[in-house]
């Protein structure tokens, strides 16, 4: 049995992973979502190969004794129908993660899904790819893993919130593999980036004032911390002249962020990397107000 904690200041989140086959999609997919919250204690149950009705009442009582929350990929209506059943009968929170992508392509198609656990997990090249490029970059998010950075198709770098981790993260689906690395004034780079090839290095940038808002923001999240230099606007027009500085004098490729939202940012970068070949069909088929 899992235990709970009581913290009122901290408490464990349990998010269960449910899944007729291995669980892998489904928890791919939680762990991209969750890369956009600030929560530091989550535990993720993957319960693999969950195919009778015993099976599922005994996951959502588990899941209720820690008043945790279920996303779950199954092929069987049934089996969907049951879960769904069972959480609002236990009062379970649910979430699933392929059935109404199943149910918009039977109306579509006009044909019924297959319904065979595990073929989400076809052995396409292309599939093992994008999860490693997944994989690789939330090991090398902030600064992590230098020693084998040099393996990333692409290395971010920039000042503390311009979106460095979400970008990595777009980028990922799109079968790059990121690192990215903060940019702290006044203090060197770490030598693993400058013995890298230096022409997969972006830096990214923002105006002043649009990067002083978005630090506010996060600064009063953060009452008990002094961050009263991290928004300072004088302060920020320093760190970002002395960015500009260092990718200029490095010769990286420079995205300003400012007024992008994250597919923009992250199409910009692909497309400075024309060189290189990625999803073709998604590329021909991108327009402007796709972006």
């Amino acid at each position: 049995m899992i235990s709970k904690k009581n913290s009122k200041s901290k408490k464990t989140r349990h998010i269960f992973i449910v899944s007729d086959a291995t669980g892998s999609t489904c928890e791919m997919v939680v762990k991209a979502a969750l890369i956009q919250f600030r929560t530091t204690d989550v535990h993720l149950h993957r319960v693999r190969y969950v195919r009778t009705e015993k099976e599922i009442r005994d996951v959502v009582q588990e899941v209720m004794a820690v008043d945790g929350i279920i996303a779950y990929t199954f092929v069987s209506n049934e089996l969907r129908d049951l879960i769904f059943d069972q959480g609002r009968k236990w009062a379970v929170p649910t979430i699933d993660v392929m059935g109404p992508l199943l149910s918009r392509f039977t109306d579509y198609l006009e044909i019924s899904p297959m319904a065979v656990p595990g073929m989400f997990r076809s052995l396409d090249k292309n599939y093992y790819q994008r999860i490693e490029c997944i994989d690789f970059a939330v090991k090398h998010d902030d600064g992590k893993k230098l020693t084998d950075m040099y393996k990333a198709d692409i290395i971010i770098v920039g000042p503390s919130r311009t979106s460095k981790t979400p970008i990595s993260i777009y980028l990922a689906y799109r079968d790059y593999k990121i690192a990215n690395i903060p940019m702290i004034f006044d203090i060197n780079l770490p030598d693993e980036l400058l013995q890298v090839d230096q022409k997969k290095i972006v830096g990214l940038t923002i105006s002043p004032s649009r990067l002083k808002i978005i630090r506010e923001v996060r600064a009063s999240r953060y009452t008990h911390i002094q961050l009263s230099k991290y928004i300072d606007i004088d302060h920020i027009k320093k760190e970002l002249k002395e960015c500009m500085q260092i990718y200029n004098k490095h010769n990286w490729k420079i995205v300003d962020v400012t007024s992008k939202s994250i597919e923009e940012a992250a199409t910009e970068i692909m497309r400075s990397f024309s060189d290189r070949k990625f999803d073709s069909t998604y590329n021909d088929n991108l327009s402007d107000k796709d972006v």
